[in-house]
């Protein structure tokens, strides 16, 4: 509301109205009364009462409280309280505790009006390539390079890049302009640098990729460090010559929480081995470039970037390092946990979403990758909208002319300080257990991630923790596009997970069965009243790739080709007729029969012949699992489900 305190006076006939006068005081939402926490506590909780819920928590936020990582909630509301002191609130980009960015801005960009200010250009935009087809990545890298991407991530080794033929695959690259960097161990590095031997204008910005305690990880076999700082010793100037990759970390099914305590865990034991052999702290600190998964969880994503850097910079404030060069230089890729066979595109915008956030979170460099990643290898068409996405939001988006955009946000404040402290206390307690390669050969890392996941995977098999196109909303129609295999990641260690796989193993089984089983749907009462419930059902069961038919009671079931039923209704209908229906059900051949709804609606044992209960958070996985065996399906695998597997009965 504007308020002035100027009274209006006579003027002349037909002379020009005044000019308003400016506000004296602009109170915003004044016609409201004031708000406090207080009193919003009281009407959540009464919401929540009118829910069913009697016993609340205090604070009552504490009721609507969601995990992000192992010991890590979100809380529904934040003030300035929730953030308070926060060391991240007084820092300022570039400068230490760097959780507001690892730059201040970028060389040779000045802010508008000629300040001296300088203002980002955007992060590096780099893409992976992968593909044995040494005429194809070659063709690829040209497209890559001619349309937007600023340097470039070489596999090499078995199924991927070979070797052998490094030269022929960058023999169009102008090195001076676009860095390259290698996954492949010390064989791509030594052939790189044999490459590139005697030359003095490569690009900064590339890395030779040595990530020993990443190979332990993956596959179970201890390495050796040494010969770390000779390698870094000969790596060109501007170039970094190990990664720390968190990503093997999160691919096992990390929280956050577990992959920046083995990041910081690994970075440290890089930095021993570095000194020790004879480096400098400062030196051994400009060797290394982190490696972080970015999820479509954006705000953990924003966060747990922010965090690494604080984090980072503590170890390097410990070790002496100047401040100057305790920057942590961040390589986000999106992640490949969250990535789909089935419905693959959605995987475009998952991966938009990810970038988002690593690109708000301040990583340095940011790799999307295309959204046919589970399939196999990409095509021309996947790597043009990858490199696409990167484009938009820089270009067109202009995400990048912000330094740390989230950063005041009490919300993302707070979680970044709550993640730091957890992901600390993981990387203190790996330290105490003698350091990483010491955790990894205990098996104390593998205990403690196979936990995460199992706390993930009961999320995730109860749907709480949603996955477009494949547990909520599938097309039992797509058809799949095919791909070429792609090389097989390292096994023997830590395994590789998937949000979607429990429920895309179920559904590969029942689409190998011809004809295609089904559930039958019997409805109750008039449409309006059934189908809430029988949509809720049949999406369900088409999460597992089953399908539906729908018929009022028990008819069509005979010809539905089925012995599965499942009853759909309100609960006064379920009350009065479902111990009936169920019954007609199986006089008609129904070896199992569903009913959608909680168990309590049978508190008083009336509802027989009832085998199971579908309902929102019910365990979707266990449920498929039993309705399969009962249609004969064989259910081949687990797909890594790790949560409970019981249904109420």
């Amino acid at each position: 509301m504007m308020r002035s305190t100027d009274q209006q006076t006579a003027r002349p006939e037909g002379a020009p109205p005044a000019e308003p006068a400016a506000p004296e005081l602009l109170e915003l939402a004044a016609e409201f009364p004031a708000a406090g926490r207080a009193q919003w506590r009281d009407l959540v909780a009464g919401v929540l009462r009118k829910a069913g819920r009697d016993e609340l928590p205090e604070p009552v936020e504490d009721a609507l409280r969601v995990p992000v990582a192992t010991g890590v909630t979100v809380a529904p509301l934040y003030t300035a309280e929730d953030a308070g002191d926060l060391p991240s609130l007084a820092g300022v980009p570039g400068l230490p505790p760097f959780v507001r960015g690892s730059r201040a801005g970028a060389a040779g960009v000045t802010a508008a009006g000629g300040a001296d200010t300088e203002v980002p250009a955007g992060w590096d935009v780099r893409q992976r390539h992968a593909d044995p087809d040494v005429t194809g990545t070659r063709e690829a890298i040209a497209a890559d390079l001619d349309n937007g991407v600023s340097s470039l991530w070489l596999v090499c080794g078995e199924g991927a890049v070979p070797v052998e033929s490094l030269g022929e695959v960058l023999a169009d690259v102008l090195l001076d302009l676009a860095p390259v960097s290698l996954s492949g161990g010390l064989p791509a590095a030594e052939a790189f640098l044999a490459l590139v031997a005697g030359r003095t204008d490569l690009a900064p910005g590339g890395c030779l990729g040595l990530d020993p305690l990443g190979v332990q990880a993956a596959t179970g076999v201890e390495q050796d460090l040494t010969g770390l700082a000779d390698l870094a010793r000969r790596a060109p100037a501007g170039w970094r010559s190990v990664v720390v990759d968190g990503t093997v970390f999160a691919d096992a099914g990390a929280s956050a929480v577990e992959e920046l305590g083995c990041a910081v865990a690994a970075g440290v034991a890089y930095l021993r081995a570095l000194t020790d052999q004879g480096l400098g702290v400062d030196e051994a600190f400009g060797q290394l470039e982190f490696r972080f998964a970015a999820s479509a969880d954006q705000f953990t994503t924003i966060a747990g970037l922010r965090a690494a850097r604080r984090l980072w910079d503590r170890v390097g404030e410990a070790s002496g390092v100047p401040a100057e060069a305790r920057a942590m230089r961040q390589h986000a890729v999106t992640s490949s946990v969250m990535v789909t066979k089935h419905d693959p595109w959605v995987n475009m915008l998952r991966t938009t979403v990810a970038c988002f956030a690593a690109g708000v979170g301040g990583a340095d460099v940011v790799t999307v990758q295309p959204f046919d990643a589970a399939l196999g290898l990409p095509d021309a068409f996947a790597r043009r909208i990858a490199r696409n996405t990167q484009s938009l939001l820089v270009e067109e988006g202009s995400l990048a002319r912000v330094l740390d955009p989230a950063g005041g946000s009490w919300y993302v404040e707070s979680l970044t300080e709550d993640l730091a402290q957890a992901a600390w206390a993981w990387f203190t307690e790996i330290e105490r257990a003698g350091g990483l390669a010491a955790a990894l050969s205990s098996g104390l890392v593998g205990e403690r991630i196979a936990a995460a996941w199992a706390d993930r995977g009961h999320r995730l098999a109860t749907r709480t923790d949603a996955i477009t196109g494949v547990s909520e909303f599938p097309n039992p129609a797509e058809v799949l596009p095919t791909r070429r295999p792609a090389a097989a990641p390292p096994s023997g260690g830590l395994p590789r997970v998937r949000a979607a796989a429990a429920f895309e193993d179920l559904r590969d089984a029942v689409e190998a069965v011809e004809p295609r089983p089904r559930v039958h749907l019997a409805t109750l009462g008039p449409v309006a009243r059934h189908t809430a419930r029988a949509t809720f059902a049949a999406n369900l069961f088409g999460a597992g790739g089953l399908q539906t038919s729908t018929g009022d009671r028990a008819a069509g079931f005979a010809d539905a080709g089925t012995t599965v039923a499942c009853i759909c209704g309100t609960d006064r209908d379920y009350a009065a007729d479902a111990a009936d229906l169920a019954a007609e059900l199986r006089a008609a051949g129904a070896g199992q029969v569903w009913l959608a709804g909680p168990p309590s609606l049978d508190v008083d044992g009336s509802l027989d012949g009832i085998d199971g209960y579908v309902y929102a958070g019910c365990d979707a996985i266990a449920v498929l699992r039993r309705t399969l065996e009962q249609l004969g399906v064989p259910d081949e695998g687990h797909g890594g489900h790790h949560g409970p597997e019981e249904v109420t009965t």
